[in-house]
Order: C-alpha cells, then structure tokens, then sequence
C-alpha cells in the first residue's frame, strides 16, 4: 500500500509516500536519523507491521521542512538515500 502525508495548497502539492509493503522489510530505519527535521516516526499500522510514516504534525510543513535538503538542481535527498528498500518518494 502506498500512504501519503503532506498537503496541496496555492503553490503546489507537497507529498511524501511511503510504500508500506517496502517499508516492513526493512531493519535499517535509516529515515529516523537521516531527516534533519525529523520527520519520521514508526508506528503499527493497522495490520499490526512496524511501518514509517510522517509525523501529524510536520504533514502541513513538508514545503518549508524538506527545503533545505532541496536546493536548487537537487539530486539525492537524506531520506530517499537512507531508505535502503527506497519506500520514500517526494511529490515535488
């Protein structure tokens, strides 16, 4: 399943989704560290998997949380690289 966390406003859509199915095969947990904000917490879904996912409240702040490891020509992100299985993605 892939869960998505962030908002849509005037500016643009800011979403980060993890896929959960990814996500349960790792051990690393390399986002809880990498994430300078730090973003990520684990929680037990609803399946009872130990999953990632964005913390309630940075959900409405994605835009000004994850721009300063979005720099202009941006290539690889602290999170995205950390997530071993690559169950992270950014919407823009």
């Amino acid at each position: 399943m892939i869960a998505n966390y962030g908002y849509k406003d005037g500016s643009g859509e800011y979403y980060i989704s993890i896929n959960t199915d990814k996500c349960i095969e790792c051990s690393d947990r390399g986002c809880l560290t990498a994430c300078p904000h730090e973003m990520f917490e684990i929680i037990t879904d609803d399946y009872d998997d130990e999953v990632a996912w964005v913390k309630k409240e940075k959900t409405r702040a994605l835009a000004y949380d994850c721009a300063a490891c979005k720099p202009a020509g941006y290539t690889t992100l602290p999170c995205t690289t950390a997530c071993t299985p690559g169950a992270i993605k950014h919407s823009w």
